[in-house]
């Protein structure tokens, strides 16, 4: 994983976050308080978002990147590129393995992450690039 500045990155890699930014604000999160925007580039070039939606119990809570994934399918694409996933946090905001899992169903190549960490004032701290093959190295996939 490593630092990028947001001048780093193409034009599609900065509509990816500003599209992550946008749909977190709509994150339904009243007990985590732990809002997650992620969208998704498709083979397409089309983008695709997704924002977490909680439930008292937590099992029933959909992930930002698994929405964002399931958008990509039900408009017909099975098969996503690169994915930016936005957040508050003091931590890395990578995808948990659920989501990594997930990622390697939809994707036949290696998957560029943008992990992108927002300020108190909801405005971009930091960016991290990644690929789901240095998070996932030895993911569960059809030989």
């Amino acid at each position: 994983m490593k630092k990028v500045e947001l001048n780093q990155l193409s034009k599609k890699q900065i509509e990816l976050i500003e599209a992550a930014i946008q749909v977190r604000k709509n994150a339904y999160a009243p007990y985590s308080k732990f809002k997650v925007g992620a969208a998704v580039l498709d083979e397409n070039g089309n983008i695709h978002t997704g924002c977490n939606i909680e439930s008292i119990d937590y099992t029933l809570t959909s992930h930002a990147e698994m929405v964002a994934i399931d958008t990509m399918v039900k408009s017909g694409c099975r098969n996503l590129k690169e994915i930016a996933i936005v957040l508050k946090s003091t931590a890395y905001s990578v995808p948990c393995g659920l989501c990594r899992q997930k990622m390697v169903e939809f994707s036949n190549s290696d998957v560029s992450i943008i992990c992108v960490n927002l300020d108190s004032d909801e405005q971009i701290k930091e960016i991290f690039a990644t690929s789901l093959s240095l998070l996932l190295p030895y993911a569960f996939k059809e030989l």
